[in-house]
């Protein structure tokens, strides 16, 4: 198979994952109707926010946890037909094999890198890895490395920061392993005690927080009693998105980012501690393909820039994109509801209009 064949045959079973603190990659394996990801992906989070191409937005339970091995599964999403892809054979491979890594590095979808097996059985910590030359970056983690035939052989793991595309990845053998060894207990929360590999559940943990086989501590991934809220200017985000009525642990993109839809709109909400201003950026549609038609078009965001409130149109290349910014001292929970509320009016309000009035087509989503 050739690289663009992989990555054809890959889309639909990659997974985006998001949680508060960060985001990352999975995949689906249809053979234990499972999701895999890295451990430090979902970190210590029993529930995390889930988007593929043939599902929107969701959240999946974390299943299982191996910090040994940095592995961790999820749920799949109810009633969506995921494709199968095939877990490979390690042992096959050799120094200098062709590799292709997919992931969704730095929040772009769907980003494949292809590159060679440096070498097939890098020693660290007392495990295999397979050492790659194909970029792996933040995002990436937890994403497949697919050999030429298009199956599985590793799970993308780590970097060395500073080494020139020095990836590393967790060979299938210990994947597969990791799955046979959860199967019996799959819907139950589970983790794999890092000190003696020790299979830990509900049933058997000792004191609530300790391996009954070693007696070192470990931690179940149990949906607590009271989620752990977001602290400073991120809580007043949240705040403000659930007056609105949307649903927060869906809109959690990582840290201090939040994505909703109004509509046909896509509102992404940052906030930068460094430069104190949070930002809401809502992506309307996009420029009409009629040449003639640009330039009324300009003209009339012109015109409106003078007549919004607190709001401003601008075109991001072929994107039409609304914008708030609020210095974040300056901002409450009650001023920052009307702030918000205002951004996702108007911006349904546009892309409505834009469609119909100037020809604007519908945005390209990833």
């Amino acid at each position: 198979m050739d690289t663009q064949q992989i990555i054809e045959q890959y889309q639909k079973a990659i997974i985006q994952i998001a949680t508060q603190g960060g985001t990352g990659t999975g995949f689906y394996v249809k053979e234990f109707d499972l999701i895999v990801t890295n451990a430090h992906v979902v970190a210590d989070a029993a529930e995390v926010t889930i988007a593929g191409k043939s599902f929107d937005k969701s959240l999946a339970r974390v299943w299982y946890t191996d910090r040994k091995h940095d592995l961790a599964f999820l749920q799949a999403p109810p009633g969506v037909d995921l494709p199968e892809v095939r877990l490979g054979q390690y042992e096959q491979m050799k120094d200098g094999d062709e590799v292709v890594a997919i992931g969704h590095p730095y929040g772009l979808n769907y980003t494949a890198t292809q590159g060679v097996i440096s070498k097939v059985d890098r020693i660290r910590d007392g495990l295999k890895f397979i050492q790659i030359d194909a970029a792996i970056n933040p995002g990436n983690s937890g994403g497949p490395l697919v050999n030429m035939k298009g199956e599985i052989i590793g799970v993308n793991s780590f970097i060395i920061r500073g080494g020139d595309n020095l990836g590393f990845a967790l060979p299938v053998i210990y994947l597969r392993e990791a799955l046979q060894v959860y199967l019996p207990n799959k819907g139950q929360a589970t983790t794999r005690c890092f000190s003696c590999s020790f299979l830990v559940t509900p049933a058997n943990i000792d004191s609530k927080k300790y391996c009954p086989s070693c007696g070192t501590e470990v931690k179940l991934p149990e949906i607590p009693e009271k989620e752990a809220e977001a602290v400073g200017v991120a809580k007043t985000i949240e705040e403000i998105l659930r007056e609105l009525g949307k649903d927060v642990k869906l809109a959690r993109e990582g840290a201090n980012n939040w994505s909703v839809k109004e509509g046909s709109a896509k509102i992404k909400i940052t906030y930068n501690p460094e430069n104190f201003f949070i930002a809401g950026d809502a992506y309307l549609c996009q420029m009409p393909p009629d040449a003639a038609r640009i330039k009324p078009l300009y003209r009339f965001l012109l015109q409106e820039n003078y007549r919004t409130n607190g709001l401003v149109l601008s075109c991001v290349k072929q994107n039409i994109v609304l914008s708030c910014i609020i210095y974040d001292l300056d901002m409450n929970k009650d001023n920052g509801v009307d702030a918000f509320r205002n951004l996702f009016r108007q911006a349904d309000h546009y892309d409505d209009f834009l469609k119909k009035e100037y020809g604007c087509t519908e945005r390209l989503e990833e």
